[in-house]
């Protein structure tokens, strides 16, 4: 497995849906989270976009100098972005950070918030558009010169002259529920992003999917965005997931419904469904508890329980071919320590760094006992 967390540039807090226990999201906390998931062996960090984000590629280019192994997931939006100009950025930020960018492929889905970035297509015809973008941008960081005529794009003459550091290209990360988003997958990404639903849909969109990207000649490898609520027991855990939401009213679940309501994105509507809004219903699947998503957009859904039980459904989940998994939890500092420190122990991570290794005298080990005495690690 690999394991990712998240930048919470739109936002922190130890509560949904309200000010109280929120915090500022600036430079300085943004760094603190980094500088953790680095030091405590994820793999790399999610960073969102959107209008109620902090610009992703000025966030990563920051970030970057301040963290030594850690990869940056950052979006090309295809729409707003060109792609020869997106190409030259992508070449530019791998070869600075030294091979740690990954690409996250977004076509967007929210009509009000696409128009006023200027994009007016429908939802097909924005993954048709992201289909072209892709092959400019996979051609040119190929090292071709490409002249390019479709039914959204024009290109004469695109080069990137800088390469990048990975070969041949940053890898390509996507998610998308509907046909016309499967199709771009299979033609193009790397590796095939999915929300936390339910196991049993997961796979069935993993097999459409291989069966769509072999059509076509090619594999994928899949992997998953999940929030997580570990605890040391259980009961602590979904005591921590209710008082995630304790200060959620109705009528703050039915304004963010309705916003995800108007939105033409599959997979936001699959989430919703999940639950409905309806706080009775939140345990979607045996740990899988839906309430994150009855304020927030997108990924809705955590894994809730002790370090046992969670890894447990993790496995359920790499069983079925998911391979990274972007996790989350609220507020994000603590929570990457506090799943580190609870979870790693229980997984077959794909790079635990020095955690097999017998710790040495400055390694984790607590407070001294007595001024004198190192802590003896419990069999």
């Amino acid at each position: 497995m690999e394991i990712f967390w998240f930048i919470p540039t739109h936002g922190d807090g130890r509560y949904l849906g309200t000010r109280e226990g929120a915090r500022a999201v600036n430079y300085a906390y943004c760094k603190q989270i980094a500088v953790a998931a680095d030091e405590l062996g994820f793999s790399g960090v999610l960073l969102p976009t959107g209008k109620s984000c902090e610009d992703a590629w000025v966030v990563a280019s920051t970030l970057v100098p301040v963290t030594k192994n850690l990869k940056f997931l950052v979006a090309v939006r295809p729409g707003l972005m060109q792609p020869t100009l997106a190409a030259r950025m992508s070449a530019t930020l791998d070869r600075f950070s030294e091979g740690r960018l990954l690409i996250n492929v977004v076509a967007g889905g929210d009509p009000s918030e696409l128009a006023g970035d200027g994009v007016f297509l429908s939802h097909d015809d924005r993954y048709a558009l992201t289909g072209e973008f892709l092959e400019v941008w996979r051609r040119e960081l190929q090292g071709e010169e490409v002249h390019f005529d479709g039914g959204h794009l024009r290109v004469d003459g695109g080069k990137v002259l800088y390469p990048t550091a990975q070969k041949p290209y940053p890898p390509l990360y996507f998610g998308g529920s509907s046909d016309a988003a499967i199709e771009v997958a299979a033609e193009h990404v790397d590796v095939y992003l999915t929300w936390g639903e339910p196991p049993d849909q997961v796979a069935e969109k993993i097999a459409r999917m291989r069966e769509a990207a072999a059509s076509k000649g090619r594999t994928l490898r899949f992997g998953i965005r999940l929030h997580v609520i570990v605890r040391p027991t259980e009961e602590e855990a979904w005591q921590a997931a209710n008082e995630l939401i304790q200060h959620l009213d109705d009528e703050t679940i039915r304004s963010a419904q309705s916003v995800f309501a108007r939105m033409d994105s599959e997979g936001q509507r699959r989430m919703s469904q999940l639950h409905n809004g309806d706080r009775s219903k939140l345990e979607v699947s045996p740990n899988l508890w839906a309430g994150v998503g009855l304020v927030r957009g997108g990924a809705g859904t955590a894994l809730v329980g002790s370090p046992d039980i969670v890894a447990e459904r993790m496995r359920e989940y790499a069983d079925i071919g998911i391979e990274t998994f972007i996790l989350s939890g609220y507020p994000h500092l603590e929570e990457a320590y506090r799943t580190a420190e609870l979870l790693f122990p229980k997984l077959p991570l794909h790079d635990k760094l020095s955690k097999d290794k017998e710790p040495s005298f400055i390694s984790p080990f607590g407070e001294m006992i007595a001024n004198s005495q190192i802590p003896v690690a419990k069999s």
